[in-house]
């Protein structure tokens, strides 16, 4: 009788702790890879593809990609790196309160007003081949992924994030 009963509190025991393990892992860092990438000095740099710009985006040169458009809401890593052969990108984040606007631009500086923005965090001016990375914890909604290099953002070096 009494192996009985320590043989089921250890069964117990081991579900519970099995459980709780599991329930740990669910809530473990989220890990976004990014590529800063571009097709190369030599290309011609498009305007007028910042989000909600209504440029087509096919025309793009540059691009901020990401390894997964959808995460769970908690801490994130990004690990950042500059895919280019010739040109310096940076990454920086922030939290958009209306996906359906567009980003404050300063034209005369050719870049997204870091300052009037959401911004989160950066991994600043990354040379070619270079990477770094950037640690948030980020709430449900959705974020902007961007490089504000003069004119990278406008050349549609940008792309979203959903935290959920």
């Amino acid at each position: 009788m009494r192996y009985s009963i320590v043989k089921n509190l250890l069964l117990m025991a081991l579900v519970a702790g099995v459980s709780l393990a599991t329930a740990q892992v669910s809530r473990a860092a989220s890990v976004v890879s990014v590529s800063l990438t571009d097709q190369g000095t030599d290309k011609e740099i498009p305007t007028g593809l910042g989000m909600n710009m209504g440029g087509d985006m096919k025309k793009a040169t540059m691009a901020v990609k990401i390894d997964k458009s959808t995460i769970p809401a908690g801490k994130v890593t990004f690990n950042v790196v500059n895919k280019s052969q010739g040109m310096i990108h940076e990454f920086i984040i922030g939290q958009l309160a209306d996906p359906t606007k567009q980003m404050r631009y300063v034209a005369a500086d050719s870049k997204v007003d870091e300052e009037g923005s959401d911004h989160l965090g950066e991994v600043s001016e990354l040379d070619p081949g270079k990477g770094g990375s950037l640690i948030l914890t980020l709430k449900p909604g959705t974020y902007i992924l961007y490089c504000n290099v003069a004119n990278h953002y406008m050349a549609g070096m940008w792309t979203l994030l959903t935290v959920k």
